[in-house]
């Protein structure tokens, strides 16, 4: 097997291949924290430059946003209450039209019922007209001077 013979060392193949492999290892090792070491500085100079970004913009739309989502729930909140005393005045009429179709409809029963009285006691004034007219026809016809004169 080949050696290698350094300062008096002297170095056999496989011990060769395995320090090169070691060197390798922490040359790579090296080269890997480099990169990372890098990393981390070059992060930290972009976090340090880090400025925020103007979002005024954005809270000028939300406040005018929330402005027009108050000015939309106070017109909800009129709209209801408008709505809620039409209905009460809704059901203040029903209930006062209710009462007058009441009153209404009492006073027609009432004239209806005068009138049929009316009827009645015109209807039984005819009878009696009637009657006394019959009485005053046949005292007429039965009236013995008066077939007198008027064959005269």
């Amino acid at each position: 097997m080949p050696s290698i013979e350094y300062s008096g060392m002297k170095v056999s193949g496989g011990k060769a291949f395995a320090i090169l492999t070691l060197l390798g290892a922490l040359g790579s090792g090296a080269w890997a924290v480099f990169e990372f070491w890098k990393n981390y500085q070059d992060l930290t100079a972009k976090v340090l430059e880090y400025t925020a970004p103007d979002l005024s913009h954005y809270d000028e739309q939300l406040a005018v946003l929330k402005s027009e989502v108050d000015m939309i729930l106070q017109e909800i909140t009129i709209i209801s209450d408008v709505a809620r005393d039409m209905r009460s005045d809704m059901k203040a009429d029903l209930r006062q039209q209710a009462n007058d179709i009441r009153h209404i409809t009492e006073i027609v029963n009432d004239v209806e019922d005068r009138q049929k009285e009316d009827t009645r006691e015109v209807f039984d004034e005819l009878k009696l007209i009637e009657e006394s007219l019959d009485l005053q026809i046949n005292k007429a016809l039965n009236n013995p001077l008066a077939n007198k004169s008027a064959k005269n």
